[in-house]
């Protein structure tokens, strides 16, 4: 039986981070941190924790700070971006995960945005492994063919404007994203207008920094995706030039389906398919 433990975890620059911890009925053999995408709220990997759970792994879910269950005030108060939620969030959540979990392997599991970030973690050292679920470099120009004209519009119109006149952007009323704090939404622009996205847009440091993660990953990624190229897939792993990387593309045929998307992966109709089968054998 699954034992979901609810925590305020607090980062180190003050924000409060609201997270979720699925207990396996025995001792975990090992920890799994979901590290979310943009905009999705940890409610929608809870079929994944539950399941892994059950496998025998302690399983962490959580909000970055001014989003979901983590946004505790007036989201236009919040000064941050992306990278302190990788440097702040993913750490605090790291020694959180860690410290029920002590000595055993810590694996990292980031859909999208949370395949993007590791690079900008001080702590990966205590990771043993990355895997990365539909995640790209987000530059626009290598965006999936349907997408271009809707990012377009997005990055040179909707984000800017909406953003200076509400303080934040305030995707639930514009139906894209979500609502996100002025400093994320805007990083993350400039990271999508990019060609190197988030090492092109941060600079030198952050270039050499996703240079030197040598932590192994793997890349699940989906041919039906319909936000990420094989492009995006390629050029973003690509960044992590010492790790030892394993791509894997998949297609709905290969597992007799006709949809996995950019989010399906997450849906427990592909317990067997995707879960059992794909993830599974990278958690050991």
């Amino acid at each position: 039986m699954t034992v979901i433990k609810r925590q305020t975890v607090m980062a180190k620059n003050g924000c409060t981070i609201q997270a979720a911890f699925f207990r396996p009925d025995s001792d975990p053999r090992a920890a799994v941190l979901i590290v979310p995408a943009m905009g999705v709220n940890q409610g929608y990997y809870a079929p994944l924790a539950t399941w892994l759970a059950a496998q025998g792994y302690l399983v962490a879910t959580f909000d970055y700070a001014g989003t979901g269950l983590s946004n505790n005030g007036d989201i236009r108060k919040l000064d941050l971006d992306i990278v302190d939620w990788a440097r702040f969030d993913c750490d605090a959540m790291i020694n959180a995960t860690s410290a029920l979990a002590p000595s055993m392997p810590l694996y990292w599991l980031g859909h999208s945005l949370g395949g993007q970030i590791p690079g900008f973690v001080a702590d990966l050292g205590r990771i043993a492994k990355i895997i990365t679920i539909a995640s790209g470099s987000g530059y626009w120009i290598e965006n999936a063919p349907g997408l271009k004209w809707k990012v377009w519009w997005l990055w040179y119109v909707v984000a800017p404007l909406a953003t200076r006149l509400f303080g934040y952007f305030p995707g639930k009323r514009l139906r894209k994203v979500g609502d996100l704090p002025r400093g994320v939404m805007m990083q993350w622009r400039r990271w999508c207008l990019n060609p190197a996205y988030a090492v092109g847009a941060e600079g030198p440091a952050a270039r050499e920094s996703f240079a030197a993660v040598i932590t192994p990953m793997t890349s699940l990624s989906f041919t039906d995706d319909e936000l990420m190229s094989a492009r995006n897939t390629a050029s973003l792993h690509g960044f992590y030039e010492q790790a030892p990387r394993t791509m894997k593309r998949i297609s709905p045929q290969d597992i007799g389906t006709t949809r996995i998307g950019h989010f399906g992966f997450f849906n427990a109709r592909f317990e067997g398919a995707l879960w059992r089968a794909h993830l599974l054998p990278e958690l050991s």
